[in-house]
C-alpha cells in the first residue's frame, strides 16, 4: 500500500466515524451507525461480520447486535453466495428514500396522539399551544416527506442523464 492510499484510507475511516457520530448525536444507536458507515464504504459485495469487526476494531458480539438492528430497520441485508462460505452484509440500495417516505403515516399518528395530549391539558394554554405546534410540525413532515423524496428522485434522474 502506498502512503497516498494509506492517507486516503485514514481520511475515509475518519469521515465514516464522523458521520456515525453525527447520527449518534441525533439518536441513532452508536454501533449500528458505525457499521452502516463502514458498509457505505464497503467494496462491491459488502463485508462479512468478521471483516466489519476488524475494520471497526470491535467484537463479534458488537457487530452481531448492530447488523441485527440494521436488518430490522431494513437498512442492510445479509447476502449469502454459493461461492463464499460466510455471509456478507451490504447496504440496501435506495433504502433511505423508502424509510423517509414510510415515516409519513407515523408522523400523522404522532400528530394525532400529541393533539390528544394537548386536549387533555386544555386548561393549560402553554401545554395546548406546544402540543398544537408539534402536531402541526409532524403533519407538515407527513405531507412534505413524500414530495421531497419525489423531488430527490427527479434530481437524481437528471444527474444520471448528464453523467
Amino acid at each position: 500500500m502506498t502512503a497516498e492510499q494509506d492517507d486516503a484510507g485514514h481520511v475515509a475511516v475518519d469521515a465514516a466515524e464522523d458521520a456515525a457520530a453525527i447520527l449518534t448525536a441525533v439518536g441513532f444507536p452508536r454501533m449500528p451507525a458505525r457499521v452502516m458507515m463502514a458498509l457505505i464504504a464497503a467494496p462491491a459485495g459488502g463485508y462479512t461480520a468478521s471483516e466489519l469487526g476488524e475494520r471497526l476494531g470491535v467484537s463479534a458480539a458488537a457487530v452481531s447486535g448492530a447488523v441485527r438492528y440494521l436488518q430490522t430497520v431494513m437498512v442492510i441485508r445479509r447476502v449469502s453466495r454459493p461461492d463464499h462460505r460466510l455471509a456478507r452484509y451490504e447496504i440496501i440500495p435506495d433504502t433511505w428514500y423508502g424509510l423517509m417516505t414510510n415515516n409519513a403515516p407515523t408522523y400523522e399518528r404522532l400528530a394525532t396522539s400529541i393533539e390528544s395530549i394537548g386536549a387533555a391539558h386544555s386548561a393549560d394554554h402553554a401545554a395546548t399551544e406546544r402540543a398544537e405546534e408539534m402536531a402541526e410540525f409532524f403533519r407538515f413532515m407527513a405531507r412534505r416527506m413524500p414530495e421531497l423524496v419525489d423531488e430527490w428522485e427527479m434530481l437524481r434522474a437528471e444527474r444520471r442523464l448528464t453523467d
